[in-house]
């Protein structure tokens, strides 16, 4: 009984459940082949394809600890360009990794104070309308133009990365109109420093517009958007950092939600794929989660940035390859 509570223990249980799970999804996809998005060989083992997506995203919820970055930003750009899935079931599959990462921490960060209800709602009400636009679009266009625009959108988030700065509490001098009609502000704090920080935001509106793109993005390439989310409110609208990160992961499970049932909808979201995908995610989170106490945050950082570069350039010339240019 007490090897039972311990962690291995309780480590074992969840593993066997997850298992479980999983057997009667690939029983389920077996039935599908015909209609498959994954290549089926003459000899029927397409099971392989979802246990080396089950490797492949347990090491990828490894490095997103590591390197601070949502699953989905890793998630899309890599398994669209090197595993033989079809872009839309992908897209789908990458909304649902990002949501379920943002759903188990949105409670917690909402009980710590961190995550703010009154900076989430009117973003979230711009970034989940356009998300849902966003996956309109993106289901509605070639495959090869969104690929393309996908590796666009990976390079430029590789290029964020390499030239964005951080502050950790912003100097806001004076909130603007709007954030003060919307009383957008709060006090929350800081355990590392035990200081309380009474925190405000300006420039709401260009804020608020930039969110606009960022929905869009989002529901068109299924990346989830904490990349842009937490830059946008800690520089642009002055946001303390903790307090950025925190509503960007609060954001995601509200903006990620309107894009997936579109995604759904559609028939773009299959058991065979999210299953050992959301799987994979989450117990690689959880090795991560140690692995991040002796990790050089530096050597994760750059790791993260050339995948990322990598997988990019990968998805432009795949494009670029089913065009018939290269």
């Amino acid at each position: 009984m007490k090897a039972l509570l311990g962690k291995s223990g309780v480590l074992k249980i969840l593993a066997l459940g997850m298992f479980t799970a999983l057997v009667p999804a690939l029983s389920w996809a077996s039935e599908i082949t015909a209609s498959s998005p994954v290549p089926i060989s003459a000899s029927g083992d397409w099971w392989h394809w979802p246990l080396i997506l089950l490797v492949v995203t347990f090491l990828m919820g490894i490095v997103a600890v590591l390197g601070g970055v949502g699953g989905g930003v890793l998630f899309v750009p890599i398994i669209s360009g090197f595993f033989p899935f079809h872009l839309d079931f992908v897209r789908g599959t990458g909304l649902l990794v990002a949501l379920c990462g943002a759903l188990a921490a949105g409670p917690g960060l909402l009980k710590a104070n961190l995550a703010s209800l009154r900076l989430a709602l009117p973003v979230a009400l711009i970034a989940s309308t356009m998300a849902i636009v966003g996956a309109m679009v993106g289901l509605a266009l070639p495959t090869h133009i969104v690929q393309l625009a996908l590796g666009g959108t990976i390079l430029g988030i590789v290029a964020i990365m390499l030239s964005a700065k951080k502050s950790a509490v912003p100097d806001v001098k004076e909130a603007d109109a709007l954030s003060s009609a919307l009383r957008i502000c709060g006090v929350y704090t800081d355990q590392s420093s035990g200081e309380t920080i009474n925190w405000k935001v300006h420039r709401t509106i260009p804020g608020l517009l930039t969110f606009i793109v960022i929905g869009f993005m989002a529901g068109m390439f299924g990346l989830g958007a904490g990349w842009a989310n937490v830059p946008v409110l800690n520089l642009m609208m002055g946001a303390p950092l903790k307090i950025s990160v925190a509503t960007s992961k609060f954001l995601l499970s509200i903006t990620d939600t309107s894009a997936a049932w579109i995604y759904m909808n559609k028939g773009c979201v299959i058991p065979m794929m999210v299953v050992p995908s959301l799987i994979g995610i989450m117990l690689g989170s959880l090795v991560g989660v140690r692995l991040l106490k002796v990790a050089k945050p530096t050597f994760i950082r750059w790791m993260v940035i050339a995948i990322l570069l990598f997988a990019g350039i990968k998805a432009v010339t795949k494009g670029l390859d089913t065009m018939g240019i290269m």
